[in-house]
C-alpha cells in the first residue's frame, strides 16, 4: 500500500505573519497525522517561520521551486543548500505555471529533479495538459513525454523517493476538475509509463497525486481511486479546515 500525500501549494500568497497563521492552524489539526504524509510548501520568505512552527510534528515543509545549480551567479535563484538550510524536505518542480509562464523546458525541469535527488530532497514532478491539447486528443502525448524527460536518468530505486503530481492545467484555478474517472484514468497511463521506463516495482511504488483543483467536496471520491495517491492542493490549502479536510478524506 502506497501511503497517501497530500502537499499544500500556497503560490505566491501569505505574508511571514499570515503563513504563521495558517502553519498554526494546520498544526492544530493535523500535528499527530501519521495516516498521511502532510507538507505545507509557502513561499520562500516564510520557510522558516512555517518550519519553526511545524518543526515537532509530523508535518513537512515544501518548497515551490529550486535552481538546479549549486551556487554563483543567479539572480533570484534558490539553491539545495539554503533550502536544506530551512529543513525542506520536499521541492515542487515543473509545476504548470513555472512551465507556462517562465518557459521552463522539460530538460531544464529534469536537471532541477536530478538535482533534488542528488541532494536529499524528494522532488515533486508535476506534469499534465492543456484543455487544448486534451481536446486534440494529444493528452497522452504530452504527458507521457514530461514524464520521460523529466524522470530522464533517474534511476528505479529513486522512485520511492519522488512524488509525480498529475496537474491537468485545464482544471487548476478555474473550478473545473476532472471526473474521479477521467484523473484515474490518467494516472494509471502514468504509471503505466513509469513501468515502461524502469520497471513494475517502481512504478508500484512511486505516489502520483492528483493537482487539479482538489477540494474537500470531491477529495474523498479521488482519492478512492486505485491509482491516485494523494493531492497537490491549490486554493483549498489557503484554509486550515478545507485543507485538513482532505488530509483526513485521505486516512
Amino acid at each position: 500500500m502506497r501511503k497517501k500525500i497530500i502537499a499544500g501549494n500556497w503560490k505566491m500568497n501569505k505574508t511571514v505573519e499570515e503563513a504563521v497563521e495558517l502553519a498554526t492552524a494546520v498544526k492544530r489539526e493535523l500535528a499527530d497525522c501519521t495516516e498521511v504524509d502532510v507538507v505545507l510548501c509557502p513561499p520562500f520568505t516564510a520557510l522558516k517561520s512555517v518550519s519553526d512552527v511545524v518543526s515537532e510534528t509530523q508535518i513537512a515543509v515544501g518548497s515551490q521551486n529550486m535552481s538546479s545549480e549549486d551556487e554563483g551567479a543567479y539572480t533570484g535563484e534558490i539553491c539545495h543548500t539554503m533550502l536544506k538550510e530551512l529543513f525542506v524536505r520536499y521541492v515542487i518542480l515543473g509545476h504548470s505555471e513555472r512551465r507556462e509562464y517562465y518557459k521552463e523546458t522539460d530538460e531544464w525541469i529534469n536537471k532541477k529533479v536530478i538535482k533534488a535527488l542528488e541532494k536529499n530532497l524528494r522532488p515533486i514532478l508535476c506534469v499534465g495538459e492543456t484543455l487544448e491539447e486534451r481536446e486534440s486528443g494529444n493528452m497522452e502525448k504530452v504527458v507521457e513525454l514530461q514524464v520521460r524527460e523529466g524522470l530522464k536518468g533517474v534511476s528505479a530505486d529513486a522512485y520511492t523517493e519522488l512524488v509525480i503530481a498529475y496537474e491537468p492545467v485545464w482544471a487548476i484555478g478555474t473550478g473545473k476538475t476532472a471526473s474521479a474517472e477521467q484523473a484515474q484514468e490518467v494516472h494509471a497511463f502514468i504509471r503505466a509509463t513509469v513501468k515502461d521506463m524502469v520497471g513494475a516495482e517502481a512504478a508500484d511504488a512511486v505516489r502520483i497525486q492528483y493537482g487539479g483543483s482538489m477540494k474537500p467536496a470531491n477529495a474523498a471520491e479521488l482519492l478512492g481511486q486505485p491509482d491516485i495517491d494523494g493531492g497537490l492542493i491549490g486554493g483549498a490549502a489557503l484554509d486550515a479546515g478545507s485543507f485538513a479536510e482532505i488530509v483526513k478524506a485521505g486516512m
